[in-house]
């Protein structure tokens, strides 16, 4: 049974962990398929928005700790090197916006790789957890990076060194997380906004996203000259030529991803 699905309808690309048995913990099988599946999506121009998601209770767990020590398994600096690292590169750097549907607790790098995510989503049963300070661990997969930047530095040094567990509505006010949805209602309401984004100018979400990318590493005037170049590249799309003139002739636009 494959670790990581992926299926492709209205301009979506579906991929779902699926080790549910293991509460969708990561071994180096599902790391190394969840990058595929990413690359698949990037590569393929009928995939215009991703939704990641996950099969039964939880969504993630993190790492398997059953692999990680293995004698036979591969080393920590090699789990972190070749699984984690490359899929949050890979997740961040993809000019495709991706929704993440976190159903259940995601915890670790589970919690992290969620937080990757272009719009994250949660059940209100969801759950999100620190992890690593429980085992002498201190937080990878981009942990130290974008918590603090979505959250403050203050309360990400306290939820890290706790390891609290931050229910949807507590990451919801926090800023953690974009929303959180009824349990009954989550799956649609969550992949109806994959689709939306899907019918949307994607190029142009995928170029708001890679200034978005660069925003902290810049000056204001940096930012400022960055957009003026992005825009002109913008400016050149189908999508934007379309999207002009059907504000000019009243009628609902019809874009591409070009």
């Amino acid at each position: 049974m494959s670790t990581i699905l992926l299926t492709k309808e209205n301009g979506v690309g579906y991929i779902t962990f699926n080790r549910p048995d293991k509460f969708n913990s990561f071994n180096r099988e599902m790391a190394l398929a969840y990058q595929e599946a990413l690359d698949n999506c990037e590569d393929d121009e009928t995939v215009r928005s991703i939704y990641v998601s996950a099969v039964g209770k939880a969504f993630c767990a993190g790492q398997d700790l059953a692999e990680a020590i293995d004698p036979q398994g591969p080393e920590l600096e090699k789990i972190v090197r070749e699984h984690y690292n490359p899929i949050i590169i890979r997740m961040r750097k993809i000019e495709k916006p991706i929704v993440v549907a976190v159903n259940g607790v995601a915890a670790g790098a589970g919690a992290n790789i969620a937080l990757a995510g272009d719009i994250v989503l949660a059940a209100k049963s969801a759950s999100f957890i620190q992890a690593f300070s429980k085992i002498a661990l201190i937080p990878d997969s981009a942990g130290t990076f974008i918590l603090p930047r979505l959250v403050g530095m203050q309360r990400a040094l306290a939820l890290t060194m706790l390891g609290d567990k931050v229910s949807a509505d507590e990451a919801v006010a926090m800023g953690m997380i974009y929303k959180s949805f009824p349990d009954e209602t989550f799956e649609n309401d969550t992949k109806q906004i994959a689709i939306n984004l899907a019918q949307m100018p994607t190029k142009g979400l995928g170029l708001t996203k890679r200034l978005m990318n660069e925003t902290y590493n810049n000056t204001l005037v940096q930012q400022l000259d960055r957009e003026k170049d992005v825009q002109v590249e913008a400016g050149s799309t189908e999508d934007f030529k379309e999207g002009v003139n059907a504000f000019l002739e009243k009628r609902k636009p019809v874009f591409k991803g070009k």
